[in-house]
């Protein structure tokens, strides 16, 4: 799936959800270590769980963050 970003300084982010499990996960745009290290933490990990731990963080003075719109684009994937 691929997700436009909303309020973040990465763009997209595009990613797989296989038996219920997060894969792939890579964004377009923002602080690439950090979001290649999002990436490799969530490879894997149950959908429910990775929304669960990623859902609400801010960054900054933002109402969102990347790890967030992760969270907002797996519950989308879910949902469709």
């Amino acid at each position: 799936m691929v997700y436009k970003t909303r309020g973040t300084c990465s763009q997209m982010i595009e990613f797989d959800i296989t038996d219920n499990k997060v894969h792939g996960v890579k964004f377009a745009g923002g602080c690439n270590g950090n979001l290649k290290g999002i990436g490799a933490l969530v490879e894997g990990m149950d959908v429910h769980e990775c929304i669960s731990r990623l859902e609400g963080i801010r960054c900054g003075f933002k109402s969102t963050s990347c790890p967030d719109q992760l969270a907002q684009a797996l519950r989308t994937a879910i949902h469709e």
